[in-house]
């Protein structure tokens, strides 16, 4: 038996067509194959023989089956690859290196600089409840300043987050005052979009708790952020702005490096972006994040990182940081 497996095998290796392992077959297991003779003459075997012999030549019979199908698989494989015009033994395609999203490049860089300062990183929901997105920060049901926010709602009193700013109740929640913290992440707006305005955008807020608290603190830190962002005095706009939030409110531009002030669609040919809104933290959203305005100040901020990453690379379209086109992000 072992003789007869070890010949089968060979010629099975050999074969190089599906009619060739067929009379292979034929020939060991047809009818009158060599291990079917076999089986027929275990009737006249003595019984302890007989089933020595029987299970050799079921043993056999399995080996032989299973290289048949192997190599009737692997003639069909080989087939396919001819009529297909490959050659196996060539390299094969080499995969492409992925690249780090401009988003990622400079989010890490912000939080690290930010964490250096000693503000705790955080993060927060997309997914949010009108109270935190609204409520807690001093915009009402009836107030005027929900008709500026272009808001998705969803079922049950949630909504897609409008700003990052939803995550100043939580954070002084969960922090113990004073304490300083940044907290990064998407936000969505339903807007039309243009080459400065998108409908999906990423921010980062700021929030400082503490006693004694000035616009001069703010307008520090922010100068602070600038020049290691850019690794250049940057030139600014300070303007006051309205934000339910916080009182004083201001809205601090920036240089636009795309045209470098000479105007373009990005800044609107004014020669400045609009880069965060700013201000001290109104003393109903510090009551709502449970402190007590007589005896904690604060103040907040509120960074587009989109259009950081635009005035740090001079990318002229917003749209283009969330197409998916690897030919942009390629780049970085």
């Amino acid at each position: 038996m072992e003789e007869i497996e070890r010949v089968a095998l060979e010629e099975i290796e050999k074969a190089q067509t599906p009619e060739e392992l067929r009379e292979i077959e034929v020939r060991y297991l047809g009818k009158k194959g060599k291990i079917t003779e076999q089986l027929k003459g275990l009737g006249a075997l003595e019984p302890e023989k007989r089933r020595e012999r029987g299970m050799a030549l079921n043993r056999a019979k399995q080996v032989i089956t299973e290289a048949l199908e192997r190599q009737s698989k692997r003639i069909v494989e080989l087939q396919a690859l001819r009529e297909a015009r490959i050659d196996p033994t060539l390299p094969g395609i080499r995969p492409q290196v992925g690249h780090i999203h401009p988003l990622s490049l400079v989010l890490e860089e912000v939080m690290d600089i930010f964490h250096r300062l000693g503000y705790y990183v955080m993060d927060f929901y997309e997914v949010e409840t009108e109270y935190y997105n609204f409520e807690a920060l001093n915009i009402p049901k009836d107030h005027p300043a929900r008709d500026l926010q272009d808001t998705f709602y969803l079922e049950d009193g949630f909504l897609l987050r409008t700003h990052t700013s939803a995550g100043q109740t939580r954070a002084m929640r969960l922090l113990p005052p004073p304490f300083r913290a940044v907290f990064p992440g998407k936000v969505f707006r339903f807007e039309a979009t243009d080459a400065s305005h998108e409908h999906t955008f990423h921010q980062l807020e700021g929030l400082m708790i503490d006693r004694h608290v000035s616009v001069a603190h703010l307008l520090s830190a922010m100068m602070t952020l600038l020049t290691a962002i850019f690794g250049k005095d940057v030139g600014v706009r300070l303007r006051p702005g309205y934000f339910p939030f916080v009182e004083p409110g201001f809205e601090l531009d920036i240089h636009c490096s795309v045209c470098e002030g000479r105007g373009c669609s990005v800044c609107k040919h004014s020669g400045f972006v609009e880069f965060l809104g700013c201000g001290l933290v109104h003393p109903n959203v510090i009551r709502a994040g449970g402190l007590d305005p007589r005896e904690w100040e604060g103040w907040a901020f509120g960074i587009g990182l989109s259009r950081l990453v635009m005035m740090r690379y001079k990318v002229s379209d917003i749209r283009w940081l969330l197409s998916g086109d690897l030919r942009f992000v390629r780049q970085f």
